[in-house]
């Protein structure tokens, strides 16, 4: 069997448009990934739908994957034929122990590259407001590890060196070892008044940071409760961030929302959201399965008066398969319905314009066309819109693969909203939590609920729960202008 091929990736930072061009090429390529805890977790929703996913990442004092057993799986699967790629977060040349895999791989023969990443000691800076470089205040930097593999833990450092000569200093992972650095930065010459910044989970919404002085650093940290990943940031550099910072002034800046999902189709809404500074997880996560096409109704489209789509995701499985199967579309005579204003948009950029289902008349034969649960909900659709046929395009099914991806997302997050799009996005939150060790209700008791519309509102007050914020309107943009006003409201209270 032929050798595959190794890719060591770096990931970059936390916000995934910072994922270079190669990187992003070969996640869509691989067999398999071996990821870390720091890399965005919606990188890997890039990859083709058979790949592996291995997560290797590290927490603090618990180390999920020994380096050796990681360097055994690059081999092992490489050796199998795999495209492999091992994502890591920040630059994998910079504290990410590429040299280790990459002579491991040389010693077996096994073909590598090496995709560079943009390195958290630049990119944190930068969202928090900081250039690592300005000529009135700093023309050198220098990056050091604050963690070394000494039992203690205490980096082996040149300090006299290091302070003689670097004006900016980026020290990685150094929360727990920030009073040791301040110290020696003190002891061999650096004035106690030199400013310092932290900055935790950089280039992501929950983006925090704590400044002050070395003199005083360690004590506010320690006030705080600041915990890595963080990168530490020591010089007069600092001071420019008061008038140079961005990211914190996005609307949405530290909220933290989970977006309950029904589809496989990239979320307009949480792309909208994350834009506006916010953390989104979408939950849960579906994927798509084949099913078996019904050929009979496919056959006799030309009867039905009336079609009505439950998706946005089955409107355009159903116009593919009808041009898949060469079938003329001037064959429907059917008044065209949509469950949401999102399907209905959908259906507008097939050229074709609809009406929502509230508005849907009761005369003539219907045909109801679904990618979820339309077995299942025969009983519901029965009792809305009366007797009808059923034409399944796909199933939608909980993605097992991305199960321990989202229990690893919802452990780092600190969640604060819920946003609710549709009924069937609450149904779906509360039936599927157990896969993922949660109580879905017990969230929920904590969490800002935001409905999108009158039937989600409707579905989540059947369940036991009032619903904080409704928009004015059903969209995205009215979605946004409820969020920002509960912020705002927060901030006042």
């Amino acid at each position: 069997m032929k050798k595959g091929k190794v890719f060591l990736v770096g990931a970059g930072p936390g916000d995934e448009g910072l994922m270079t061009i190669k990187g992003l090429k070969a996640i869509q390529q691989a067999d398999v990934i071996l990821y870390d805890r720091l890399i965005n977790p919606r990188l890997l929703e890039y990859a083709p739908s058979h790949c592996e996913l291995i997560y290797c990442g590290k927490f603090p004092q618990q180390h999920l994957l020994k380096q050796e057993l990681i360097n055994d799986f690059l081999i092992q699967k490489a050796m199998d034929g795999c495209s492999v790629v091992r994502l890591k977060g920040g630059d994998p040349g910079v504290f990410g122990r590429v040299g280790e895999e990459a002579e491991a791989l040389v010693t077996n023969e096994i073909p590598f590259e090496i995709v560079p990443g943009v390195s958290s000691g630049i990119a944190a800076p930068l969202y928090a407001g900081i250039p690592v470089t300005h000529r009135e205040y700093g023309v050198s930097f220098a990056v050091v590890t604050a963690h070394d593999k000494s039992k203690e833990g205490k980096p082996n450092i040149d300090w006299a060196g290091l302070v003689a000569s670097v004006d900016t200093i980026a020290f990685y992972m150094g929360v727990s070892n920030i009073s040791f650095i301040a110290e020696n930065l003190i002891l061999h010459g650096k004035p106690e008044e030199t400013p310092v910044i932290l900055i935790q989970w950089g280039t992501y919404g929950r983006q925090q940071t704590v400044q002050g002085t070395l003199r005083n650093i360690a004590k506010k940290v320690k006030e705080t409760g600041i915990k890595n990943p963080a990168i530490t940031l020591v010089g007069d550099i600092v001071s420019v961030r008061d008038k140079l910072k961005w990211f914190e002034k996005k609307p949405l800046y530290g909220r933290q929302i989970l977006l309950a999902r029904t589809g496989t189709a990239k979320s307009l809404v949480a792309e909208m959201l994350k834009d506006q500074g916010a953390d989104v997880i979408e939950f849960p996560k579906w994927a798509k399965k084949e099913v078996q096409i019904n050929e009979t109704i496919l056959n006799q489209l030309f009867m039905y008066e009336r079609i009505l789509f439950t998706s946005p995701e089955s409107i355009n499985e159903f116009f593919d398969l009808l041009i898949s199967r060469k079938i003329d579309i001037r064959n429907l005579h059917a008044t065209i319905y949509c469950l949401s204003k999102k399907s209905l948009k959908v259906l507008m950029e097939r050229g074709l314009s609809g009406h929502l289902a509230d508005d849907m008349n009761h005369c003539g034969g219907l045909l109801i066309i679904g990618n979820r649960k339309m077995d299942e909900n025969r009983g519901y659709y029965l009792d809305r819109y009366g007797k009808h046929d059923i034409f399944q395009t796909s199933e939608t099914i909980l993605d097992e693969a991305f199960v321990p991806v989202v229990k690893n997302m919802l452990m780092e997050a600190s969640l604060d909203t819920i946003v609710f799009p549709s009924s069937s996005s609450v149904d779906a939150f509360i039936e599927n939590g157990s896969p993922y060790g949660i109580v879905a209700e017990e969230i929920l008791k904590n969490l800002t609920i935001v409905c999108m519309g009158s039937s989600s509102e409707k579905r989540i007050r059947e369940f036991g729960f009032e619903p904080d914020s409704i928009p004015a309107e059903p969209c995205p943009s009215k979605l946004l202008e409820v969020l920002i006003l509960n912020k705002m409201r927060e901030k006042v209270i």
